[in-house]
């Protein structure tokens, strides 16, 4: 029951969680859950983003079926082409978003971030509600988030150190700290945080029966909240500043963009209906979870990168539910 409600009204309940992040001072409640410290082990040092990013993948690959990866496997050449599309379309479409719109410094990195990081796992969610190809969606997700490691942090220095500097969307400041040292780190970190919690997740649901049974039960909701709780501190972390209301419609062009590049890449592929609503959506639902992670990490000084990542997270949802019920209403007219 409570699982039904967290995924029906998931935009809701993030809605109410980030309200209450904004406002939680004004309590005088004399601490703040929103506000997570990172933990010194004395070897090595991780925040509390990380730890959460790292739960809700290791649930993420508890939940992935076997026997649906091994019908996508049979098709590889078209999740590649999906994953494809998917990598070269949203960051063109977010760089190509900031120029229209004159974005600069954090908020063009924040643009950036959120067009570099891979499909999320409401994709998957949203895909069978829009009567698509769940296990194309499924391996459309696994592939993008296991190669995460090695394309996203070279976008982004693409993107802010040689791009933005050019075009004056960045500054030399910006240019000299995004070096090759932080994109090894950054792939490091997206190896650790993503790729082997995945990993070990779906080995953990294989060996252990129990482990399977408790993900079965409660991986999807542990990841959902996990996801508000990572939103919900990002928006936290830019109390007192003023919303940004410039970056609505940059966010809209490259949301309803990647709707687009979707279904265009599905139709030069020739993939049928189901699969072509499934790319729709995988390539517009982007994980500005990770990429709220990866802002906390990388951009500390800048929390307004964070908070592009978390807009967008309402923005994709709000846009991605519209759009799916769409695509279910002509999938019935179809079929009828």
């Amino acid at each position: 029951m409570f699982r039904k409600l967290l995924t029906k009204f998931l935009i809701i309940w993030l809605t109410l969680t980030c309200v209450l992040a904004w406002y939680w001072p004004n309590f005088g409640l004399g601490f703040d859950p929103f506000i997570q410290p990172s933990i010194d082990c004395g070897i090595f040092k991780i925040s509390m983003a990380e730890i959460y990013i790292a739960l809700t993948m290791l649930m993420i690959g508890s939940l992935l079926p076997v026997d649906e990866l091994r019908s996508v496997a049979k098709q590889w050449p078209q999740v590649a082409g999906g994953t494809c599309a998917q990598y070269l379309s949203m960051p063109l479409l977010a760089f190509l978003a900031s120029c229209i719109f004159g974005l600069e410094g954090p908020y063009f990195i924040g643009m950036m971030l959120v067009g570099c990081v891979p499909g999320a796992m409401a994709s998957n969610m949203l895909t069978m509600i829009a009567r698509g190809n769940v296990s194309y969606s499924v391996g459309l997700t696994t592939s993008a988030t296991l190669l995460s490691p090695f394309i996203v942090p070279m976008t982004l220095y693409l993107a802010i150190a040689i791009l933005g500097t050019y075009f004056g969307c960045t500054d030399s400041a910006n240019q000299s700290y995004f070096n090759g040292q932080v994109v090894i780190d950054m792939a490091k970190t997206l190896l650790l945080t993503v790729v082997l919690p995945v990993g070990l997740g779906f080995s953990l649901a294989r060996i252990s029966a129990r482990w399977n049974r408790f993900a079965q039960n409660f991986g999807e909701i542990t990841a959902n909240l996990v996801i508000i709780l990572i939103i919900a501190c990002a928006v936290a972390g830019n109390r007192g500043k003023s919303f940004p209301m410039q970056m609505l419609a940059p966010m809209l062009l490259v949301n309803f963009g990647g709707y687009t590049a979707g279904f265009l890449a599905a139709k030069l592929m020739k993939l049928d209906m189901r699969k072509a609503r499934a790319l729709m959506v995988e390539i517009g639902m982007q994980n500005a979870g990770l990429g709220v992670m990866l802002a906390g990490i990388y951009f500390k000084t800048q929390p307004e990168v964070a908070l592009c990542c978390a807009m967008y997270t309402f923005g994709c949802m709000f846009t991605g539910i519209i759009l799916v019920q769409i695509l279910r209403y002509l999938a019935d007219r179809s079929e009828a």
